[in-house]
C-alpha cells in the first residue's frame, strides 16, 4: 500500500469518478465523514466522467461485443479521467472499482484502506466496465455484498464512511473504533478474533419492565469489562460463528466426532443445541 508519506500531514484524498457526481456531497458532508473533513483529516472530490467523453452525446457506454442486454462502460473516458485526476495531486492513488464481482469489503480491508494517503474510486454502472481498462489501470475491485445496486455511488460512500471513522481524531473518543463490532479482541480460545460488539444500555434504568443488567450499574469497571467481553463472545458465537472459526467441520474435536458415530441420539441433541 502507498500509505501516507513520512511527515506528510495533508488530509487523506479521495477522488470519486461517477456519471452522477452530485450524489456524494449530501451524504458525506454530515456526521462522521463531515466532521473528519472539517478537522482536516480527509477530503474528497467528485468528478463527472462525462467530462472526459469525445462525442456530442457525452457517451460513456456502448453495446457489448457478443450481444446481450445492457450497456458496458467504455475504456477511453475512464482512462482519460484517471490520468487527468491523478495529475492533480503528487500522491499516487490506490485505484478502486466498486463492483459486485469484487472482493468482499470487511473490516480488515477497511483498516488497510485507511492507511492509504489517496484513493481513486470509480463507481461502476450498467452491465459493467470494459475489462481491458480494469486490467490496464490495475483497478482493485470491491464489493459490499452479494447483491446488485443501480450503481457504485452508494458503495463508494459506504467505503468513505467506514474509512473516515478510523482516522485519528474523527471520533469523539479515541477508543470508539477499537470497541466496535469486528475490532480485534481475544476470543474464547485465547487467540485474536474480530468479535461482534456487546449489548448497550442507557437511561432509564428500567423500561417496559426490562431492567439494565445489574453488573452495569454497580460501578465495578473490571466486572463491566469482563461482562462485556463475555457478551461479545456469546453474541458472536450465536450470530456469526464464522468469525470464531466455528463451522460444522471444526466445532467438535476428534473424540467427540468418534463418539457421535456410536451415539447418534447424543449427536443429534448437540446439533439441536447449536441451532
Amino acid at each position: 500500500m502507498a500509505g501516507p508519506a513520512e511527515g506528510d500531514r495533508r488530509p487523506m484524498r479521495v477522488d470519486l469518478v461517477s456519471i452522477f457526481p452530485d450524489m456524494f456531497e449530501g451524504v458525506l458532508a454530515v456526521s462522521i465523514p463531515g466532521r473528519a473533513r472539517k478537522a482536516g483529516l480527509i477530503e474528497w472530490f467528485s468528478h463527472d466522467l462525462r467530462r472526459y467523453t469525445h462525442d456530442r452525446h457525452n457517451s460513456v457506454d456502448d453495446r457489448p461485443f457478443g450481444g446481450g442486454p445492457g450497456m458496458v462502460m467504455m475504456c477511453q473516458p475512464i482512462y482519460d479521467a484517471v490520468l487527468d485526476i491523478e495529475s492533480q495531486d503528487d500522491r499516487p492513488a490506490a485505484r478502486l472499482l466498486m463492483s459486485p464481482q469484487g472482493e468482499r469489503l470487511d473490516q480488515p480491508l477497511v483498516d488497510g484502506l485507511a492507511n492509504e494517503s489517496r484513493l481513486l474510486i470509480l463507481a461502476g454502472h450498467y452491465e459493467g466496465v470494459d475489462e481491458r481498462v480494469i486490467e490496464h489501470l490495475g483497478f482493485r475491485e470491491l464489493s459490499i455484498g452479494d447483491y446488485v445496486l443501480s450503481g457504485g455511488e452508494l458503495p463508494a460512500m459506504l467505503v468513505i464512511d467506514a474509512i473516515a471513522r478510523l482516522l485519528p481524531g474523527a471520533l469523539g473518543h479515541e477508543q470508539s473504533a477499537a470497541e466496535d463490532s469486528f475490532a480485534e479482541r481475544t476470543g474464547p480460545d485465547g487467540l485474536p478474533h474480530r468479535l461482534l460488539d456487546c449489548p448497550h444500555y442507557t437511561r432509564p434504568r428500567e423500561w417496559m419492565g426490562m431492567p439494565v443488567p445489574e453488573v452495569l450499574t454497580r460501578g465495578d469497571h473490571g466486572a463491566v469489562d469482563r461482562w462485556r467481553h463475555e457478551q461479545m463472545i456469546e453474541r458472536t458465537r450465536a450470530r456469526r460463528p464464522d468469525l470464531l472459526g466455528d463451522t460444522p467441520d471444526n466445532t467438535t474435536n476428534d473424540d467427540e466426532t468418534n463418539e457421535s458415530e456410536h451415539n447418534e441420539p447424543r449427536a443429534q441433541a448437540r446439533g439441536q443445541n447449536h441451532e
